[in-house]
């Protein structure tokens, strides 16, 4: 009976031992190798889809501006000791961003107006170098920043699927454009 009693006691020991260390944070190599040939491959992607037109610089902007912060995330859990969990959601999001640069490739290239969307670029390049010179004050940074975000959102909606603008989508667009380079004009 004390042998039956000790044999059970052993067993659920040993079961709680190995689901508490299958449990612990540990660090995943395979995982983190994983994860960045699947950044580089995005990136590849990007860049392809730069060159040739089928991205056009405000997707392109916006699906690297996603890597990096996934970029970011990975950076912060290598080399530490974490569950098989996160990485697994890290390339949840990986596949994701994939799968969304696969369905923006595969759409009509569409022509543009008057280079808006690099005129949306261009006012990017301008507030990230404003705020890394010390020109452009953090505060004023952050509305700029927020009113380009809205225009990038309204420009990508309305040309969504190919779609050209109508003369008064784009008159709005530029108008706003406008103002931003006129209020980015001041700190040079």
């Amino acid at each position: 009976m004390k042998n039956a009693l000790f044999s059970t006691a052993l067993v659920v020991a040993v079961v709680a031992l190995f689901f508490g260390c299958a449990a612990m944070p540990q660090t995943w190599p395979d995982y983190e190798r994983s994860a960045e040939n699947r950044m580089v491959v995005i990136q590849e992607k990007i860049g392809d889809g730069l060159k040739t037109g089928a991205l056009t610089p405000d997707q392109s902007q916006m699906f690297l501006t996603t890597l990096k912060g996934i970029r970011a995330d990975s950076t912060d859990l290598r080399n530490k000791s974490v569950r098989r969990d996160e990485w697994d959601r890290l390339n949840v999001r990986l596949e994701r961003l994939g799968n969304e640069i696969d369905r923006a490739l595969v759409r009509p290239i569409r022509m543009e107006g008057p280079r808006t969307g690099d005129r949306i670029v261009a006012l990017q390049w301008t507030i990230d170098d404003g705020r890394v010179s010390g020109r452009l004050p953090a505060g004023e940074g952050r509305e700029i920043q927020y009113r380009l975000d809205s225009v990038r959102r309204d420009y990508l909606h309305v040309t969504e699927g190919g779609r050209s603008m109508t003369y008064e989508e784009e008159a709005d667009i530029s108008r706003r454009l406008d103002a931003l380079e006129m209020e980015l004009n001041r700190y040079r």
